[in-house]
């Protein structure tokens, strides 16, 4: 007979693997408070620094009047920097939820016309409302939904099921602080993508209206007549904004209407 004996089953591990192994499977830990709250810091810094600096002070319609000619300048021989430095300041001014943002939709259109100047504008606002989005969202939305009472998770969930529909209606209807708008969605657990689409496209009519005050702002400069930002914003003007934001509500209504029936 012979002395080997076969064994089945599997073959013990050494201290070594052993250890590789187990170290391999360590799970993963989720992100630090210092590396989730950092982002937030930073932004409050800077918001604190711009406000201390005075910088909103200089979005006016008298700084344009005053520096239109420089600014006519630049942009006519600097087309594509004047565009990327525009986006950025634009950017970066909603980002730190300086007041101005009207002034610079206006200055859109009076520095670059109305085409040009609404794409500017439109993609500078959804790049900076998407970055406060982002930072909100990451420092402060996940803690304030695990601390929520039955009612914020009951509008949540509501607001998740209609998020497209009613971001564009908050867009839309300009009586709405921007910066308010920016901030919501990230505490009720929106998806990037719907927060994205819905401050791109529900931002687009408001744009409009402002870009072709700022694209006639020159004459007005002309023949020395005073603008008020609040002029812009007639009661046919906020009618027909409120009009397309009950209509971005048309699927919200044909959702319960549907369910009512189907439960019927």
């Amino acid at each position: 007979m012979s002395d080997h004996v076969s064994t089945s089953g599997p073959v013990p591990r050494t201290a070594t693997e052993a250890t590789t192994v187990d170290n391999n499977t360590v799970p993963t830990r989720k992100p630090s408070r210092v590396k989730r709250f950092l982002p937030l810091a930073v932004l409050a810094a800077a918001i604190a620094t711009a406000f201390s600096l005075g910088l909103h002070e200089h979005l006016s319609i008298e700084a344009l009047r005053e520096h239109r000619a420089a600014l006519n300048g630049f942009v006519a021989d600097n087309a594509v920097l004047a565009g990327l430095a525009f986006v950025s300041l634009y950017a970066l001014a909603t980002a730190l939820s300086l007041p101005g943002g009207v002034v610079l939709t206006i200055a859109g259109g009076f520095l670059f016309g109305v085409t040009t100047g609404a794409v500017y504008v439109v993609v500078a606002a959804t790049l900076g409302a998407t970055a406060i989005f982002l930072i909100a969202r990451s420092a402060l939305g996940s803690a304030l939904r695990d601390r929520a009472g039955p009612f914020l998770k009951r509008m949540e969930a509501g607001f998740q099921e209609n998020a497209l529909s009613y971001l564009l209606v908050l867009r839309l209807i300009p009586l709405f602080p921007f910066f308010i708008v920016n901030l919501v969605p990230a505490f009720l657990g929106v998806p990037l993508r719907t927060y994205v689409l819905g401050t791109f496209f529900g931002i687009i009519p408001g744009t409009l209206v402002f870009v072709l005050a700022g694209a006639g702002l020159g004459s007005v400069f002309d023949q020395g007549g005073s603008f008020s930002v609040g002029s812009v914003l007639t009661p046919e003007i906020i009618a027909g904004l409120v009009g397309l934001s009950l209509l971005s509500l048309l699927p919200v209504v044909y959702k319960r209407v549907k369910a009512r029936r189907a439960g019927a």
